[in-house]
């Protein structure tokens, strides 16, 4: 029995697992929405939540911690830059997970992982009338 056994093995040995929620949660911090599958989603959630904790402490010690699990120093500059004002008056629930149905080939679970306040920036295209 499984009690108080807290994460998921996602089917994957320790150190993939490691390198796998490491490489989702830069990706989410870079691009601010992902789409991945349910599990993953639920998993990343709790890992992203706490790299933007460490955001907004601010500290030197929370910087070196975020850059021992975040893969670039962008991201992490990004995160105490930008997203630690972004959420400062926020206390958690800083992601949103949207289910979107199931994949076709496997029919896996399928979600979208985004921050919340992430806005897709949309570029119109000219008007027909203009080009004439």
């Amino acid at each position: 029995m499984r009690h108080k056994v807290a994460g998921r093995k996602l089917g994957r040995n320790p150190s993939h697992r490691k390198a796998m929620l490491r490489n989702i949660v830069t990706s989410l911090l870079e691009h601010e929405r992902i789409v991945t599958t349910v599990p993953k989603a639920k998993e990343v959630r709790r890992i992203a939540e706490k790299m933007i904790t460490l955001g907004k402490r601010g500290d030197l010690h929370a910087r070196r911690q975020a850059l021992s699990y975040i893969r670039t120093k962008d991201i992490v500059a990004k995160l105490f830059d930008e997203l630690s004002e972004q959420y400062a008056d926020r206390q958690g629930g800083y992601t949103r997970i949207i289910r979107t149905g199931t994949r076709y080939g496997d029919a896996a679970p399928m979600a979208i992982v985004e921050l919340v306040g992430y806005e897709e920036v949309i570029e119109e295209e000219p008007d027909s009338e203009e080009v004439e």
